[in-house]
């Protein structure tokens, strides 16, 4: 792919997990989104959230693994259904971009232990569940997106995990409140860090409108493409932290406890991009709690 793709505006996707349970998807236990790849039969529910993020004018749809990282499957008994089912996603992305050429589909990588903190396991362990994950998605995607990292020695990790496939890759780093990473690191520390060869640009991903704009002269400073996937929770950082939260969770949706906004309206969110926009922002696109609707509001501005 072309590696100056972000420097103009592009519209990326919305959030295909809670898009997913908005539609009827029941999910089991902290599976979530990948409740949906596990019988033939819901896949189509996944086409569906994909193709309507398309039609609403996204450029790049991620696929559907944010939940498929071993360590969750494990959580729920289901390891020896890693291979199947980040294949499935794979399968199912590049299926919609058959139908839709010209669009991009970029391989989500997640944090591969809890989400919105850092991975302090060995760092070998780490880079394995990465780079098991990465290959399975390699033959159909255009990119890799590491979504939702927490720390530096992460994304290190990461981009050190996919090298052997020379794909570019997309930043996603996330900020629960404040200025820094949850690791206390600055965002302008990240490029200095890592192996920026195939580097795309960088994102605040699955954050707040507000913490975007506390951020935003600290994203420009790095020099390469940026933007955001906005999200709708009410928040990312709680008491006693995302998976024991999510462990006791009854209804198996994280907005039972991160919380929905409902002044986000897609009227809003388009007047939050345009001034982001203004600001040099080009990556532009949703996170959980985000619809077509959001993503079609966004695509009005290019």
């Amino acid at each position: 792919m072309d590696k100056n793709f972000f420097k103009q505006v592009r519209i990326l996707d919305g959030g295909m997990g809670q898009e997913l349970l908005a539609r009827g998807l029941n999910p089991k236990g902290t599976l979530w989104s990948a409740k949906a790849l596990l019988e033939e039969k819901t896949h189509s529910l996944i086409e569906s959230v994909h193709e309507d993020f398309v039609k609403a004018g996204a450029e790049v749809i991620v696929t559907n693994t944010f939940a498929t990282r071993r360590v969750r499957l494990k959580e729920n008994n289901l390891e020896n259904k890693f291979e199947i089912l980040n294949k499935n996603a794979g399968k199912i992305a590049k299926k919609i971009k058959d139908k839709y050429p010209q669009i991009l589909i970029a391989g989500g990588l997640p944090p591969q232990n809890t989400t919105y903190s850092c991975d302090t396991r060995d760092e070998i362990e780490i880079f394995n569940n990465f780079k098991d994950q990465a290959k399975i998605l390699d033959p159909y995607v255009d990119f890799f997106y590491l979504d939702v990292l927490s720390s530096i020695r992460e994304i290190s990790i990461a981009v050190n995990s996919i090298k052997e496939f020379n794909k570019p890759f997309l930043i996603g780093a996330h900020i629960s409140e404040g200025v820094t990473l949850p690791s206390g690191e600055k965002l302008s520390e990240i490029t200095k860090k890592i192996e920026i060869k195939n580097l795309l640009g960088l994102i605040l991903a699955c954050v707040s409108p507000e913490n975007y704009e506390k951020n935003i002269n600290e994203i420009k400073s790095i020099g390469f493409p940026f933007g955001f996937k906005i999200n709708a929770f009410e928040k990312t950082k709680i008491t006693g932290g995302y998976k024991k939260n999510y462990g006791k969770s009854k209804s198996g949706n994280p907005n039972e406890f991160l919380g929905k906004r409902d002044d986000l309206t897609p009227a809003v969110l388009k007047d939050l991009a345009k001034k982001f926009i203004d600001d040099g922002a080009t990556i532009i696109g949703g996170c959980c709690e985000t619809n077509p609707s959001h993503i079609k509001a966004f695509s009005e501005l290019k």
